[in-house]
């Protein structure tokens, strides 16, 4: 069964009152930095800080009395989940979650927090599945999958209808595909109003089957990806038939690549975005030419994001930017050395961070010590001033790619 236009219309005008309109803005920095008029739609401002949240809803509002009194049942690690739980408590059905062995404490409270009944069980995405069949037949739950069904396909759409009637000029929206609801929900929506508009799918190098595919070549590799809300190796059938005829373009991008994007997010535009969205932002980035001269819209479609893997994520990119780097010594060990070196860096503007003096080393001789300083500059640039005033008055530098 196909998913219509005329459905989508209809899942919006159903759960509009229960969803929140998320605003579709402009990214002035990211539009300054790339050469390109960038906007971006907000879903990360959605209940539950996720576009899965409409789906789930549009969904619930299609069940039969009995089946919201015998409850739901859905598999997810992370966004579907509180979609489900946030959705099924505000209606009063009862919601059970199975999500991995091992997904992260936060997530779990999360999802008991909107009231879902969370059983843990397998490892992976298929595994859960299995474990979820089992419990609704035994319990006659009803099974909310999170993207192989035309009521989720429909829900996820309705931010599409939003996008074009908030920047109707839109030439160009970028989607993240994972099980492909939303891109499929988010291009027919489109296409049925702007049938010219393009539409670019985004996916994880690791999980790139659609991209795979159409390339005619072998699957994803799977594996450990930041943008874990589109690691799905294979993408529901109705999904890629929607694909298949409205998608106009798929590109991928390596993790290293999706980093840096959630980090542009965070710093240019001051923006909390989980790795799926950072994968839509990477494939923009890496194909920039293509991109010229458009009005292009972009699914911001999540800010999910572990708080201590970010915080990671944001000392990895300041290292990456230059703002913080790691200089090394080789000194007499005498008094006063420490001193002027801290006294050298602090006229040259920038701030140490962090000293470690290290006399204990075997690798120096007995009278000489090695000192590491972590230090905040402006950038990459501000960092050589800095080790060629400290190389001019007779400091021999080493600057370290990292600050572990």
């Amino acid at each position: 069964m196909t998913v219509t236009f005329e459905d989508i219309q209809k899942a919006h005008a159903a759960i509009k009152s229960s969803t929140i309109r998320t605003p579709i803005v402009r990214a002035a920095r990211l539009s300054l930095h790339l050469g390109i008029d960038l906007y971006l739609k907000l879903e990360n401002l959605q209940h539950t800080n996720a576009f899965k949240a409409r789906g789930a809803l549009n969904k619930l509002l299609t069940l039969s009395d009995e089946q919201r009194k015998n409850g739901v049942i859905a598999c997810s690690a992370g966004n579907h989940a509180q979609g489900v739980a946030y959705h099924a408590q505000r209606l009063g059905i009862p919601a059970t979650i199975v999500m991995p062995v091992g997904t992260p404490f936060n997530k779990i409270q999360r999802t008991e927090d909107f009231g879902g009944r969370v059983v843990l069980f397998g490892t992976s995405f298929d595994e859960g599945v299995a474990e979820t069949m089992r419990l609704a037949k035994e319990n006659n739950f009803t099974f909310i999958h999170p993207f192989d069904d035309p009521a989720i396909i429909a829900g996820q759409g309705t931010l599409g209808i939003e996008m074009l009637e908030d920047q109707p000029d839109l030439d160009v929206v970028v989607v993240p595909i994972g099980g492909g609801g939303l891109i499929g929900g988010v291009a027919t929506a489109v296409k049925g109003m702007k049938p010219d508009i393009e539409v670019v799918g985004a996916q994880a190098d690791l999980y790139d089957a659609v991209k795979a595919a159409r390339e005619g070549r072998g699957g994803p590799v799977g594996g450990s990806t930041l943008a874990e809300g589109i690691a799905v190796k294979a993408p529901a059938p109705q999904n890629i038939e929607i694909i298949d005829r409205l998608v106009d373009r798929i590109d991928s991008a390596t993790e290293a690549q999706i980093e840096e994007a959630v980090f542009d997010f965070l710093s240019m535009e001051k923006l909390v975005a989980e790795g799926a969205a950072g994968a839509g932002l990477a494939v923009i980035q890496n194909n920039i030419d293509h991109y010229k001269g458009k009005k292009v819209g972009l699914v911001v479609c999540g800010g999910n994001i572990d708080s201590r893997l970010l915080s990671t994520l944001i000392m990895r990119g300041l290292v990456r930017d230059g703002r913080i780097t790691r200089l090394r010594f080789e000194i007499d060990d005498t008094p006063g050395q420490l001193s002027d070196i801290a006294r050298i860096i602090g006229e040259g503007g920038a701030n140490v961070v962090e000293v470690i003096h290290q006399r204990m080393m075997q690798t120096v001789s007995l009278k000489r010590a090695e000192l590491d300083i972590v230090i905040e500059a402006r950038d990459s640039n501000h960092v050589e001033e800095i080790v060629s005033h400290l190389e001019g008055k007779g400091f021999v530098v080493k600057v370290m790619r990292d600050i572990g």
